[in-house]
């Protein structure tokens, strides 16, 4: 990171940290120029609210259980968030997983491919955890880091203090790369410290006439956050699972159906350079356009994506429909949509039926071409809805992350 690359503009200051560089601590929330009322802005604000109406109006209207699609896009926003910070996985993997948490490979240790999906598995958990905790604690620096310590718990950051926030100085950069080579310095620990004091008090601000318009106002959030980097490890996992907790917590999603990290990723290089840009020259007329543009292109996707599923629950449906022992069936290909693998005992304990029982429903499922065994094995098998995975796939960028360096 080049002192010399921030000007005047930049909104915030250099501070000297470990191995003879600089650190950048941005100015507290929010910024002092009106760089969100331009013309452009106001017509990218417009834009995604309406799509993010659209979205909440096809929640609430066209499916009678907004919960049969939202545990489908919170795993692919799973996979994908993931995916951003180089932990690649599959819906087939992280099915595996999910039917087996516990199983580990050969002597107690796991092959990579396990760790990864079990990294996909706790963002799962972090999503459902922090919309059901937004009952009773608002999105806040306890919350923060109790969905870290669910991120990381058990899984490769689990060394970099799970719930906790850094002790020591972090920096951005290639793998690999020392502090003097990192594209980003976070403020050193104290300022850290004094900079999510600042930002919870501004997310906790009241809420006036004069107020910032909320999608505007999430942007310089998570630019904030980002920026802050508070975690050894799971910044960008965090700061992405916050845009619709955010959302949530004012009253704008009753569900998780809306995530932003398909379109990051789609735009990654840009996503990275906006932030920087933001703090090196104060362009957040860039930043919050882009944040809004990603919002309404994500909002769009997710009610598309609603629609299909519940179209696809429907085929579902129609295919079991003349079958004996029918309304066992809808109720399994519900679960499906709530988690897409079953095993026959999971079967069982579901239907509150006999193994025999459960084992010819998810047979009869399988013979309609809604499940598919994925183990490949005689013993311990594990059915999965291959629409569901494809519905939940999405290809990516797959180039080269940069990674937070203790």
């Amino acid at each position: 990171m080049r002192s010399e690359d921030f000007g005047s503009q930049s909104p915030g200051r250099l501070v000297p940290t470990e191995g003879g560089v600089d650190a950048y601590v941005p100015n507290p929330l929010p910024p002092q120029e009106e760089a969100w009322s331009s013309v452009a802005t106001m017509r990218a604000l417009a834009k995604a609210e309406n799509a993010l109406g659209q979205l909440v109006g096809t929640a609430r209207h066209d499916l009678l259980n907004p919960h049969l699609v939202a545990a489908p896009l919170i795993r692919r926003e799973a996979i994908i968030s993931s995916r951003i910070e180089g932990t690649y996985t599959t819906p087939r993997q992280l099915a595996l997983i999910e039917a087996e948490p516990e199983k580990e490979g050969g002597k107690g240790r796991r092959i990579a491919a396990e760790d990864e999906a079990r990294e996909v598995l706790n963002y799962v958990r972090a999503v459902e955890y922090g919309f059901t905790r937004l009952d009773t604690l608002p999105m806040s620096k306890r919350l923060m880091r109790e969905l870290h310590e669910i991120l990381m718990k058990g899984v490769r950051g689990g060394r970099e203090r799970p719930g906790q926030f850094r002790d020591r100085q972090n920096y951005i950069a290639k793998e690999g790369d020392t502090i003097q080579k990192a594209r980003f310095v976070p403020p050193p620990v104290a300022e850290m410290e004094q900079g999510l004091d600042d930002l919870e008090k501004y997310m906790h601000r009241p809420q006036t006439d004069e107020s910032l318009p909320l999608l505007i106002d999430l942007a310089l959030v998570h630019y904030q956050f980002e920026t802050l980097h508070p975690f050894r490890d799971g910044n960008g996992r965090i700061g992405r699972l916050m845009v619709p907790l955010i959302l949530s917590q004012h009253g704008r999603l009753a569900t998780p159906l809306l995530f932003v990290s398909g379109y990051l990723e789609q735009h990654k290089r840009r996503y990275m350079d906006l932030l920087l840009k933001v703090s090196k020259e104060g362009a957040w007329l860039e930043w919050i356009e882009f944040f809004l543009d990603a919002v309404g292109a994500s909002a769009v996707d997710g009610a598309n994506r609603a629609k299909r599923l519940l179209a696809l629950r429907q085929e579902y449906v129609s295919k079991v429909q003349s079958a004996r022992s029918s309304a066992l069936l809808v109720k399994l290909i519900d679960e499906l949509f709530h988690r897409p693998s079953i095993t026959f005992g999971e079967a069982a304990e579901l239907l509150d039926v006999t193994p025999a029982a459960a084992n010819a429903n998810v047979r009869k499922l399988q013979e309609a071409g809604v499940l598919t065994e994925i183990t490949g094995q005689a013993r311990n098998m594990i059915f999965a809805a291959q629409g569901i995975f494809e519905l939940m796939h999405d290809s990516g960028d797959d180039s080269t992350a940069e990674s937070s360096q203790e």
